[in-house]
């Protein structure tokens, strides 16, 4: 006698699931600071990364991005040939967008802890549809 097959009543997986359960364990590279000589003045810096390349987790395709990061520093401000080389880390890594810009984020913040950042992404257009993703952090008063 045949058996019949059980017919199991899960939700269906998604072709995404697992891609990104790693992305904040990422090993990336330090992003260097330099003493900021004007702690006591507030003041914005803007750095703008207009080529920035990574991987879709999906296709295995380059994902491009015009990354750009708002800051008022505190203490110190962010060497550029680290950050740079940081940014370049990703090249190689299949990371979500929404994923990156907050990863940008934790890692810009751990390495310099400015008075408030705002991180912004905006991704080339895939199958007709441009992403743009936005973090901000904001120093606690305390600190």
């Amino acid at each position: 006698m045949k058996r019949k097959p059980k017919t199991e009543s899960r939700k269906p997986r998604s072709l995404y699931e697992g891609l990104q359960k790693n992305v904040r364990g990422l090993k990336t590279p330090r992003i260097e600071v330099w003493k900021n000589q004007y702690p006591d003045k507030e003041y914005a810096i803007t750095l703008d990364t207009p080529e920035f390349t990574c991987i879709c987790p999906k296709t295995g395709l380059p994902d491009f991005a015009d990354i750009r990061i708002e800051y008022s520093p505190a203490e110190h401000c962010v060497e550029l040939k680290s950050f740079k080389l940081y940014l370049l880390f990703y090249r190689e890594v299949g990371i979500f967008h929404e994923h990156l810009v907050n990863r940008i984020l934790d890692d810009f913040v751990k390495a310099c802890l400015p008075r408030w950042v705002k991180i912004s992404g905006v991704f080339n257009p895939r199958g007709g549809i441009t992403t743009s993703v936005q973090a901000e952090w904001l120093r606690p008063k305390s600190a």
